[in-house]
């Protein structure tokens, strides 16, 4: 049987409490020291829905910026989803090695920002589109190399943030 929490635990905490750094055991941290669920549930859709515009809006300037011909490569689409996957690699870091940030940040940016700006409806409609124009064989090389891309981006991203860390910390 578990013991009823205070859903203003929270609210209790001190301000030296909340802005220590998170200290990660592979655990989740006791309930009691968690906002509830049901509290963040609408700020984070609010945050997500603020941030995926914020992204959409960034991928949109990108593709007015360096346009794609029709069946030509998308290099536009490839690059905004290698350079999101490596912001997404060091924000991870960031907010999970350095910094114990507000529960809505990973919303915003993570799911919001990077979630709007990253696109995989628009590559598979690129890829839809070259096959349709007869072009299998970029759409094939499109296909494997933005999934290289993406995860290269990430693993990178995420070493060398990790890498200037430590270099910070020594």
């Amino acid at each position: 049987m578990t013991e009823p929490t205070d859903p203003d635990a929270e609210a209790t905490a001190t301000a030296a409490e909340r802005a220590a750094p998170a200290r990660h055991s592979g655990r989740p941290a006791p309930r009691s020291s968690r906002t509830p669920l049901r509290r963040l549930i609408p700020p984070a859709v609010a945050v997500v829905a603020l941030g995926g515009a914020i992204g959409a809006s960034a991928r949109y300037g990108a593709a007015l910026l360096w346009p794609t011909a029709p069946g030509a490569f998308p290099w536009t689409t490839l690059t905004v989803n290698a350079v999101g996957c490596a912001v997404i690699g060091v924000f991870m870091v960031v907010i999970t090695d350095l910094w114990a940030a507000h529960p809505l940040v990973r919303p915003f940016f993570g799911t919001g920002v990077l979630g709007g700006f990253t696109t995989f409806s628009t590559y598979a409609v690129d890829i839809q589109r070259l096959v349709a124009d007869g072009r299998a064989g970029p759409a094939m090389a499109y296909l494997g190399l933005t999934l290289l891309a993406a995860f290269a981006a990430v693993w990178s991203a995420v070493w060398a943030t990790r890498r200037v860390l430590a270099w910070r910390q020594a």
